[in-house]
């Protein structure tokens, strides 16, 4: 019962002084909301890079060619991998190795009669679709025959590239054209959202020795994925890759690779590390917020402790103890705390819910969950404890008869 009267005693005290409250509050809703809203993006960020690296594979290498230097300076990207070094990855490690997927990236133009637009274009084979686990809504995937020649004209559309161009029309064995020149639609792929970086649905294929020739005018790949037959193995898969490859494209011992390798863990090592670098610039602009939250809490305490100088002396004088004092006091700033944090985690989940709905074409998700909550409570708690500590030991330290005769 003592503490609940202290409540309603620190809420009629702040109802008396309600505007001076109200803007105590604002620093603290400000820094709580701005929490909120980040926590959220980053959590929803997370999240959904993580479960686009997660549907890649778990028995997957990639292989991707390193930065070009030129006395030591970066000049693009070196064109080392080529389909020969499949062959020579398959031919030496047979038994280690369940097959290999080329990529080469870039964008294409896709035009059907007066429907139009820029997609992102990968030339692979069909080693591709079995690695990742991806299947043709309809119609099928390229066939060996198809990945071989470069001559062969046809194209998987992603399932929004498909929806885009027909509406709810069959496209299997229909024309598109593709940078100007026909292709025929051999299937359209299931709804599969992200693999890795790439939106899969806004994606179009081609066979990769058609895309060589006829799109990249190259003989150099942007990666190699590798399936592995056992997952278990694949840090020495790795160990004998690099070796393999290293031979195959005559790299002096002594000398760097001129191709990088990593695998899922690896990948996802590397986002964590960029979403802290995240964390950091975020959560450092919303502390300041709450700083300047917690010196306005700490600002109105001091002010309330000059007005009520006379009250707190006769509260003494009546047998309240400087223990109650310092209480009374400590409760009316984390009652402002937890009010501004309330209403901070009520605008930062609004916000969150605008920033969904602006980003809804890029497929960005926020996530509120439990951790953020809890979280920006926290956060609320300790600002109100840490701003109105020192006013309350200095109301609890008043002289009880100086206190009397203060005017």
């Amino acid at each position: 019962m003592f503490y609940i009267r202290l409540i309603i005693t620190s809420l009629r005290s702040l109802d008396s002084h309600f505007l001076r409250s109200l803007l105590a509050t604002l620093g603290v809703l400000i820094g709580v909301s701005s929490v909120v809203a980040c926590m959220s993006i980053l959590e929803g960020a997370q999240k959904e890079i993580f479960t686009s690296f997660k549907s890649l594979g778990s028995n997957v290498l990639y292989v991707i060619p390193e930065t070009a230097r030129v006395e030591g300076r970066p000049v693009g990207t070196a064109q080392t991998l080529v389909l020969d070094d499949i062959d020579t990855l398959m031919r030496e490690l047979p038994n280690d190795i369940e097959t290999i997927a080329p990529e080469a990236m870039g964008s294409t133009s896709i035009k059907r009669f007066q429907k139009s637009g820029d997609f992102a274009l990968i030339a692979t084979s069909q080693a591709y679709f079995e690695v990742h686990d991806y299947k043709a809504r309809h119609g099928r995937v390229f066939t060996t025959g198809e990945s071989e020649s470069p001559d062969t004209r046809v194209a998987l559309l992603g399932y929004e590239v498909a929806q885009k161009l027909f509406g709810g029309a069959d496209p299997v064995g229909q024309p598109v054209k593709l940078g100007g020149i026909t292709y025929r639609v051999v299937g359209v792929m299931e709804k599969k959202g992200s693999l890795g970086f790439i939106n899969a649905d806004k994606t179009v294929y081609v066979p990769i020795k058609t895309g060589l020739k006829r799109f990249f005018n190259r003989k150099w790949l942007n990666r190699l994925t590798i399936a592995a037959k056992d997952p278990g193995q694949l840090e020495e898969l790795e160990k004998q890759v690099k070796r393999v490859l290293r031979r195959a494209h005559k790299i002096p011992v002594g000398q760097d690779d001129d191709f990088g390798i990593f695998n899922q863990e690896e990948a996802l090592q590397q986002v964590n590390q960029v979403m802290l670098v995240f964390k950091v610039v975020f959560y450092s602009i919303a502390g300041i917020s709450l700083v300047v939250g917690g010196i306005g809490i700490m600002n109105i305490m001091l002010v309330s402790v000059t007005e009520r100088t006379r009250e707190i002396g006769v509260r003494m004088a009546v047998g309240a103890r400087r223990g109650d004092i310092l209480l009374q006091f400590l409760v009316e700033a984390l009652v402002i705390s937890l009010v501004g944090g309330g209403l901070g985690l009520l605008l930062g989940t609004m916000f969150a819910d605008v920033m969904e709905n602006v980003l809804r074409q890029l497929n960005f998700k926020t996530e509120i969950n439990a951790t953020v909550v809890v979280a920006s409570l926290t956060t609320a708690i300790v600002v109100g404890v840490c701003s109105g500590i020192y006013p309350a030991f200095k109301a609890s330290r008043l002289d009880p008869v100086d206190a009397l005769r203060y005017e």
